[in-house]
């Protein structure tokens, strides 16, 4: 054997093929026209003089009457007397009786040696003492001795009349309304016949169809086998091995020329890179922008009320307008900006697309 089998690996190179890709060159974009307004001649009647009312006053009619009237009126005429006094005497207490501890001897028949054996504490009543007085005592005016009765005496004096001659309103004085028509005039006017408007019209996007290698199928490494290889060689080989005998003949040798294995064979790998063409091609980064007409409230219909709806939506709807004032303050027009961003409304005015999403009344 010259050389043992072995293996190894053979690159296999990669497959391209070419196709048809579909790349876009412009994009879909909308174009706005706008349509103007058509207008006619029209002819019709204009008020010049409004319906208005005239008003005329009537006077009063009067009348001379003959009346009573009060010359003097009722009064109620008091008179009072001199009520009639008595003296009387009377006794009167001028201080009460009382009660007081003395010290006193007692029986005289006291045993004891010592004097102040003999002295007692005995309560003495102090009798009260009393002052004669004379005083005048009213006894009034009609004997019943009650101070100041019947001292009073009433008497109604009746009010005095007279009469005269008055000027009195027989018939009051009244207005007389009179209304005077409303005056027209014809006139001929251009009126809009069809309001200005935009229209919209969609622009397709713009393809167009290029040829490009693209990879089938990638490099790989293929393993073959690899035979051994074998050479015919004729060689001296030993048919009967040596002995020994008393005299020692030494072999014959020939000197031949063999392939040996000097380094095993081994997998090498090597890496065929991949083949690629720059192809040119426009991405849609951003579409484009455009302005459309949209319906909005007038600021003269902007109520308390109406802002009031509008914080109230917000707050429901998860935003923070601030606190709920009826006032389009700073903080609230931020939350209403907020929410127009993240539901893909128009900003910066109150149109009616914002408001039917939020769900006020307009």
């Amino acid at each position: 054997m010259v050389k043992a089998a072995s293996k190894r690996l053979v690159p296999v190179a990669a497959e391209y093929e070419t196709v048809e890709e579909r790349v876009m060159i412009k994009p879909e974009s909308k174009k706005i026209t706008t349509v103007p307004a058509e207008y006619e001649t029209v002819t019709e009647q204009v008020l010049v003089s409004a319906e208005s009312k005239k008003i005329t006053e009537v006077p009063a009619v009067y009348e001379n009457v003959t009346e009573s009237y009060e010359v003097e009126p009722a009064y109620t005429k008091i008179d009072v007397l001199q009520p009639t006094y008595v003296t009387e005497t009377e006794r009167v207490e001028v201080k009460p009786a009382s009660t007081k501890w003395v010290k006193k001897r007692a029986d005289a028949n006291c045993l004891s040696a010592n004097p102040d054996d003999c002295l007692v504490w005995c309560l003495v009543e102090t009798p009260a003492e009393y002052e004669v007085i004379t005083k005048r005592v009213n006894k009034g005016c009609d004997g019943s001795g009650v101070a100041d009765a019947g001292c009073t005496k009433t008497t109604e004096v009746p009010a005095k009349m007279g009469t005269r001659q008055v000027r009195k309103v027989k018939t009051p004085a009244t207005t007389k309304e009179e209304v005077i028509p409303a005056k027209y005039k014809t006139m001929t006017v251009r009126k809009v016949k069809t309001p200005a408007k935009t229209v919209e019209t969609v622009i397709p996007a713009e393809y167009s169809t290029v040829k490009k290698q693209v990879l089938k199928t990638p490099a790989t490494v293929r393993e073959e086998e690899v035979p051994a290889e074998y050479t015919t060689v004729s060689k001296k080989v030993v048919k009967t091995p040596a002995t020994f005998r008393e005299e020692a003949i030494p072999a014959e040798y020939k000197a031949v020329t063999t392939r040996v294995l000097k380094t095993a064979a081994t997998t090498r790998t090597e890496d065929i890179p991949a083949e690629y063409a720059t192809v040119t091609k426009r991405k849609l980064v951003k579409p484009g922008g455009f302005t459309e007409w949209r319906e909005i409230l007038c600021a003269e219909k902007v109520t308390g009320y109406t802002v009031r709806q509008i914080q109230s939506a917000l707050i429901k709807a998860g935003y923070n307008p601030g606190p709920v004032d009826n006032i389009m303050g700073s903080r609230t027009k931020a939350a209403l900006v907020k929410f127009q961003k993240d539901n893909g409304l128009p900003t910066g005015q109150l149109d009616f697309e914002t408001l039917k999403k939020l769900g006020v009344n307009y």
